[in-house]
């Protein structure tokens, strides 16, 4: 464990390089102000002993006038100390916060499915923010406390080896209950960390789904249940206060036990002309020199677990493996035709069972492929597959007969296109969702997409039109506006491969009717995956495939597919023998 405390602590210290510039003002700026520090209390001991004693006004004149020129030395190099481990700090928390968000960026959607997004949050926040206070701040004040003590200890040794022996015993007990709170308070803070994550997780489902809280009326039952976590989250910060609140408070005890030491053995001395005034002034000088330090290092010991804790929740996302890797000559694809071949394909989530069992299949390019079957079946996940959301645990996917690992991921991606049942849409105006996948597109090109998807008339209603802004995940519209918006800003990305899944299946049927004319649209040219509830939207298709607990039980055209007594056809006497028939009576 020490090990690892080790290591994340060297790996924080890591972040720190590319400033060594301002880590080494920051330290001179410190070991300034400790210098200074060290200084004052000598000259005070000349003014007492030369000039007070002696009564000779120029020397104590002098004395004030080096005490000032030593201040103002501490102050200046105290700023200089002060502003560039603010520097630092923010420094180190804007690429520790970068490389956090890069890392989640490129985690595959096995990684997401598992995860929290608020867990993620508070580690993005509450716990960068513990450790940038550590690397920029903690990291010197310990430096500057540590020299002060033994500035101090050397100074007093020079004073009075005997005094300081007698000053070290108290000393010594700080430093052993500095070290102990710091273990203690690790695990505390850890612990504390955790509960912010079930609190952030807590609030942000809450909110994503507030909607469904109201309709439901369970305001109250999720301020119980927001309650109770946050109840946790302050018994385990009172845990930590009052390990804190027992251990400052001694240590203040301890220095002050430490002067008394020096005023019942020093005061005789004095007495006794066996030291003078001015160094049994300067002697406690020095000890009330480390009192707000030795108080603070409390603190700084308790910055310092709390930053290795949350730097470890950090770097555990940061460190995490992704399954979904390219190879290290992986290629870009020069023309991209669009021919998709599964060749015995199987795939099953890390160690549990097959969700695709051995598929087989060749889309060529421009060919149109439905996927049906029952909820579970596999219809999402196998065409997950394409774009490498996930990798086929089994056998291969080729495109245009190269293997997609082999294939660079954003080559690859920027090839396929999406239309999903819950099509996402950023919190920004609509012509910056519709020319997501292609950010130099002009407006006369977005303005074609949108009027191809069937999106341009809504749009130009708004009073802002396209500069409109949606509001979060496109709540200001209704789902086949944001269908249309998403066809829109697939037709401008312009890919060889689309998936759709069950883009229609929650809309009206006027609203379905525009989806299906922009979709016909958009699929014109390209090789299509459509995954759809409703045969009607199936029928078409140059080969459809029946899944059926992760394996294709049937597959050919809707006319070949009628001839057998399967899963195709039982689909087909519920949603449109009824509805054919009665057109060809009408006829």
């Amino acid at each position: 464990m020490q090990q690892n405390r080790t290591v994340t602590y060297s790996r924080l210290f890591s972040y720190l390089k590319p400033h060594k510039r301002e880590l080494s003002l920051a330290l001179i700026g410190m070991l300034g102000a400790v210098v200074f520090s060290l200084f004052i209390p000598q000259l005070v001991q000349t003014a007492i002993d030369e000039a007070l004693l002696d009564g000779r006004v120029e020397a104590l004149i002098r004395s004030a006038g080096l005490v000032l020129l030593a201040g103002c030395g501490r102050g200046a190099s105290m700023y200089a100390q002060l502003y560039y481990q603010e520097y630092l700090t923010h420094s180190v928390a804007y690429e520790l916060r970068n490389e956090f968000y890069w890392a989640v960026q490129k985690l595959p959607f096995s990684f997401h499915d598992v995860t929290h997004t608020g867990d993620l949050m508070s580690r993005a926040t509450s716990d960068i923010s513990e450790t940038q206070r550590f690397i920029g701040i903690g990291l010197i004040e310990l430096t500057r406390i540590s020299l002060l003590v033994v500035g101090v200890l050397v100074a007093m040794w020079l004073e009075s080896p005997f005094l300081s022996a007698v000053a070290l015993g108290p000393l010594v007990i700080v430093v052993i209950i500095a070290i102990r709170f710091g273990r203690y308070v690790r695990g505390i803070f850890k612990l504390l960390q955790e509960q912010v994550a079930v609190l952030s997780t807590t609030m942000q489902e809450t909110l994503t789904g507030i909607q469904l809280v109201k309709v439901f009326a369970r305001e109250g039952y999720e301020k119980e249940r927001f309650d109770k976590e946050n109840a946790v989250w302050v018994d385990r910060r009172v845990a930590m206060i009052l390990s804190w609140s027992n251990n400052w408070p001694t240590m203040g005890v301890l220095l002050a036990v430490a002067i008394i030491l020096i005023l019942w053995f020093g005061g005789p001395m004095v007495i006794n002309e066996e030291m003078t005034p001015g160094t049994l002034f300067a002697m406690i000088s020095y000890l009330l020199l480390l009192n707000g330090p030795v108080q603070r290092v409390g603190f700084l010991v308790n910055l310092a677990s709390t930053a290795v804790s949350a730097a470890e929740r950090i770097f555990s996302i940061i460190d995490t493996p992704s399954e979904i890797s390219e190879q290290k000559v992986a290629v870009v694809p020069e023309r991209v035709s669009g021919e998709i071949v599964f060749d015995n394909v199987s795939f099953g989530y890390q160690d549990g069972p097959k969700i695709i069992k051995d598929v087989s299949l060749t889309a060529r390019p421009g060919e149109t492929v439905a996927l049906i079957g029952p909820t579970g079946s596999g219809k999402s996940t196998l065409t997950n597959l394409i774009p490498r959301f996930y990798d086929a645990t089994e056998g291969e996917v080729l495109l245009d007969g190269k293997n997609i690992k082999d294939l660079t991921i954003k080559s690859l991606r920027s090839e396929i296109g999406m239309v999903l049942q819950d099509s996402f849409l950023f919190s920004d105006t609509i012509a910056e969702n519709i020319a997501y996948g292609d950010t130099n597109a002009t407006i006369e090109s977005l303005e074609a997409a949108a009027k191809a998807a069937r999106a341009h008339d809504f749009i130009e209603r708004f009073p802002l039109g396209y500069q409109t802004i949606v509001g979060e995940r496109g709540v200001t519209l209704s789902g086949g506006q944001k269908q249309r918006i998403a066809i829109a800003r697939a037709l401008l990305a312009d890919p060889r491969i689309l998936i759709l899944d069950d883009s229609t299946s929650s809309v009206d049927t006027e609203t379905e009717y525009l989806i299906q004319q922009a979709l016909n649209e958009l699929m014109v040219g390209r090789t299509t995956f459509v995954i759809a509830q409703r045969l009607l939207t199936l029928k078409n298709a140059d080969q459809i495939l029946v899944l059926d607990d992760g394996a294709v039980v049937e597959q050919g055209k809707h006319d070949d597919l009628l001839l057998q007594d399967g899963l195709y056809r039982h689909l087909y006497d519920l949603q449109l023998k009824d509805q054919e028939e009665l057109k060809s009576l009408a006829k």
